[in-house]
């Protein structure tokens, strides 16, 4: 049995739990917070909450550690931290510094020998990998990744920076004549407006004016970076059909890849990869599991350092033996 302990229990973690008690090849150790264990209360009977640092003394119970933590503010320094101490896998997405990162962690992996996978989930991760795949297959041709229709969680929350704003839900769209364009084999120059559009779901404060309306949705569709380069709609509601219609953490995408083979490049060829998930972080939990177990097979065949699922056999992710693979599943 893999022996797992997920750092970290808000949605990914829970999503990371599910998906190890669906695994028959691995077993939860223990969840490690930062808040107070006494106030968290997990799903696996037997199981206990430590706090975070705790894990320290727990090196030889633990064959993977899941970091189950922020982009933004943790996985920078936690992902090397922890590497020093266990094989790890996490899901670092900020994509632009993915190669830094990387080297971070990779130094702590190998003065240790341990083995990490790092940026694992679906976009940084499954996309990555088929957008590999595409490029090599189809050079001659242009690849589009499209988000949606989900809810993106870094938007939503930066709504909610905003004054007046007591609760918001940004949803990504992909537009459907931008992806109908290349499933017919075209390869247009498209801007990001042409791709995706925003909704967003607010919640007013109470006190809020319609004037004051106003001035949140101009916020809203100029706040740069986020939604000044696309067409977006703002809807207030109230908190009941907050918790009525938008609770839950719906995403997917696309990857495309549309271009030409053949001696005079004149064969069109159109590739797709397509996720539409209810929940994204039970999903992204799931690639994480499968993560820790080739994070586990690598460390023991002496393959050191840090990895992303670019790196790694798919064989690998499976619980499956090699003949069952070839026997079902080729």
């Amino acid at each position: 049995m893999i022996r797992i302990g997920i750092m970290g229990y808000g949605n990914l973690g829970r999503g990371v739990e599910a998906a190890v008690t669906k695994s028959p090849d691995m077993e939860l150790v223990g969840v490690f917070t930062r808040r107070d264990p006494e106030t968290v209360k997990i799903h696996t009977e037997g199981v206990k909450v430590y706090k975070l640092d705790d894990c320290k003394t727990m090196t030889d119970d633990i064959d993977v550690m899941i970091l189950c933590n922020g982009s933004a503010m943790d996985l920078p320094w936690m992902s090397p931290e922890y590497a020093h101490y266990f094989n790890t896998v996490e899901s670092f997405d900020t994509h632009s510094d993915i190669p830094d990162h990387v080297d971070n962690v990779n130094a702590a992996d190998i003065a240790n020998d341990k083995t990490s996978i790092v940026s694992c989930g679906w976009d940084p991760g499954l996309f990555s990998v088929n957008r590999v795949m595409a490029d090599a297959i189809v050079p001659n041709g242009k690849a589009y990744t499209f988000w949606g229709k989900g809810v993106s969680q870094g938007h939503s929350d930066a709504v909610r920076q905003i004054p007046g704003v007591k609760d918001a839900r940004q949803y990504t769209i992909p537009i459907e004549d931008a992806l109908e364009e290349i499933r017919n084999g075209k390869t247009p120059d498209l801007t990001p407006r042409q791709m995706h559009k925003r909704e967003v779901f607010v919640v007013p404060d109470d006190d809020v004016t319609e004037e004051d309306k106003q001035d949140i949705i101009d916020d809203i569709v100029t706040m740069p970076s986020y939604f000044d380069e696309y067409d977006t709609t703002v809807h207030f509601i109230t908190e009941e059909e907050m918790k009525r219609d938008h609770s839950g953490l719906p995403h997917g995408g696309f990857v495309l890849r549309s271009g030409k083979v053949g001696y005079d490049s004149d064969q069109s060829a159109v590739i797709e990869y397509r996720l539409k998930l209810d929940s994204n972080p039970a999903f992204t939990g799931s690639v994480l599991v499968a993560c820790a177990r080739a994070c586990y097979r690598l460390n023991k065949d002496g393959q050191y350092g840090c990895k992303t699922m670019l790196d790694v056999p798919p064989a690998y992710y499976s619980p499956m033996s090699r003949d069952d693979l070839l026997e079902h599943l080729m």
